[in-house]
């Protein structure tokens, strides 16, 4: 069994990432973590692809399973930037008691923008659970992971567990530094764009223009309802908080990621950058409100905070 370190004291956050070969390995690791847990009677949610659960539980065998939330990261992780609020929600509803997470939001077969965003959400784990008595354990799979995606785990973990090892992470670094770095230029679009600038007084333009649009797509009505909703957010964002100003462009892939795209600039910033990935408040003026909506609503969202201003690329599938 691999032992995993518990928090050292009162607010102590442990974030490891467990580098695994094989099925073996990895039910070795998240199991023996698991395991541990329970013998600790500390809560604990398993939060992984679902052939990763199923493997998880036989392994446990029958009732080994009690006391475990168990969740299929597939569902929960489609679009990472709702991951967080899960994890929270799940130490909230176990508050004074330390919980044990095994999340893992990166595995073979993501999209290089789903990677990139999972990494975002691996980074801001840090920023989000500092002072809270917590481990979160992430797996990852080092054989058929690109070794790029293993090099930033090494960058959002501050402990590794290889080759039944728990080793401080050399090459951790801060959240601010790692979300920077993921920053860079979103891709073009392949294909042909529509596209409306506005301003203050032109929502009901906004919203009108990317419905009419948005019919010509294979969305269904209930997606297609989905998409400008959180395009309507997005351009109420720009015009309260990205100048008063923005652009609004729409696009569509093929392929075997086909759906339909939606992007909104703006001249605004990011001011806290956990904004959208844990639930707002209601008696919050700020929080977020309109980020969370559009993160709940969408498939994935890009998210690019540079001194050229504020992106956000909103992707909604299409059967």
């Amino acid at each position: 069994m691999i032992t995993v370190p518990a928090p050292a004291g009162p607010g102590a956050f442990v974030h490891p990432a467990l580098f695994y070969r094989d099925l073996t390995e990895y039910v070795a690791g998240v199991g023996g973590f698991v395991r541990g847990a329970l013998a600790a009677d500390e809560p604990v949610l398993v939060a992984v692809p679902g052939q990763h659960l199923d493997a998880l539980r036989e392994s446990l065998g029958a009732g080994g399973g009690a006391g475990i939330t168990w969740t299929d990261m597939t569902e929960l992780g489609r679009n990472p930037g709702r991951i967080l609020a899960a994890l929270q929600e799940f130490a909230d509803r176990h508050a004074g008691r330390a919980a044990r997470i095994v999340g893992e939001p990166i595995w073979p077969g993501r999209s290089p923008a789903e990677v990139l965003e999972a990494t975002r959400h691996e980074a801001l784990i840090n920023t989000a659970f500092a002072g809270r008595p917590a481990t979160v354990l992430c797996p990852y799979d080092v054989v058929g992971l690109a070794p790029a995606v293993v090099s930033d785990a090494r960058r959002t973990h501050p402990a590794l567990i290889e080759q039944g090892r728990d080793l401080p992470s050399p090459a951790y670094a801060d959240a601010a530094r790692v979300t920077a770095d993921l920053d860079g230029p979103l891709p073009e679009p392949d294909g042909p764009v529509a596209r409306l600038a506005y301003a203050h007084g032109g929502l009901a333009e906004v919203r009108e223009y990317a419905e009419g649009w948005a019919r010509g797509t294979a969305l269904t009505p209930a997606r297609r309802s989905d998409l400008v909703m959180a395009i309507s957010e997005a351009a109420a964002n720009s015009l309260s908080h990205g100048g008063g100003k923005g652009t609004l462009r729409l696009w569509t892939v093929a392929g075997s990621a086909a759906g339909v795209v939606a992007e909104i600039h703006d001249g605004g910033r990011l001011a806290d950058p956990l904004a959208g990935r844990r639930r707002p408040s209601l008696a919050s003026a700020h929080g977020g409100r309109g980020l969370w909506m559009i993160h709940q609503l969408c498939d994935l969202v890009e998210v690019r905070a540079t001194e050229r201003g504020f992106t956000l690329r909103l992707h909604a599938a299409t059967p």
